[in-house]
């Protein structure tokens, strides 16, 4: 999901316990993403993506603290120091590698189409959607995927997930593309999603927008930080912490999607 410079608007955070480490970290998530990462109406954050970054803290013995930022400002933010590494359903891929370093991938990736139930729609060629009104959030690779692919659509894009998905749900839109889990949580839990649209076609797994998965982002320069969490997180993976994490959001496991 590359992003572009806006400013940076922490909305919440989170912390986790002391542990016995001097050291403190900042996690940036969006807080806008269920079930990976969201803010509940106390203004907490949880999902997926938080509750993997502070089980790697506590594996790495570190203190965390979690806090909110928009997507389109999360990279920069980074840079700017503001947090220490990002942790919400970042796609691994090319374009990014040049502003950051990823850890490997914590989760597999794959991008899909939503669209009204019974609306028919087969051919997902530029011809074929031609007119069509497309959704996807801004400046992620849904949006890159969506004006490669479809260029002579009539793309819309929104800044966050949420706002896609209502504008789907109240018929403003013929398409959507989006991160496959997302959505398919979206149409099989969420009312709005339940009543109005499905998933169709095939799951879009081109590397060239779905990258190698999805990762930590930390500073180029943090290497450190970036063997220590994927040294945390393959201890994670082993000791059966990452499964109890994951059956609580998944029926499948989406570190090997299956």
């Amino acid at each position: 999901m590359k992003r572009t410079i806006l400013a940076l608007a922490l909305a919440g955070s989170t912390l986790i316990p002391a542990v016995a480490s001097a050291e403190t970290l900042t996690i940036g998530t969006e807080g806008a993403y269920p079930p990976f990462n969201y803010q509940d109406s106390a203004g907490n954050l949880g999902g997926f993506d938080v509750e993997i970054g502070l089980a790697l803290c506590a594996e790495m013995k570190v203190e965390c603290t979690v806090v909110a930022q928009d997507w389109d400002g999360i990279i920069p933010g980074l840079i700017a120091k503001k947090y220490d590494m990002i942790i919400a359903s970042m796609f691994i891929t090319e374009e990014r590698k040049k502003q950051v370093a990823f850890t490997d991938p914590y989760y597999l990736a794959a991008m899909t189409h939503a669209a009204a139930k019974g609306a028919g729609i087969t051919d997902f060629t530029n011809e074929g959607m031609k007119g069509k009104a497309i959704g996807a959030q801004s400046g992620t690779t849904q949006a890159d995927y969506v004006a490669a692919v479809y260029p002579d659509a009539d793309i819309k894009l929104y800044p966050t997930q949420d706002e896609v998905n209502l504008d789907m749900a109240n018929g403003r839109l013929d398409l959507q593309v989006g991160d496959m889990i997302p959505l398919l949580d979206w149409v099989e839990k969420n009312d709005d999603g339940k009543a109005c649209c499905e998933l169709i076609g095939e799951p879009i797994t081109d590397p060239k927008f779905v990258g190698e998965g999805v990762g930590i982002a930390v500073r180029q320069e943090d290497n450190d930080l970036r063997e220590r969490l994927n040294a945390a997180l393959k201890t994670l993976r082993e000791n059966g912490t990452y499964q109890k994490i994951n059956e609580k959001y998944f029926s499948i496991d989406i570190y090997t999607m299956k």
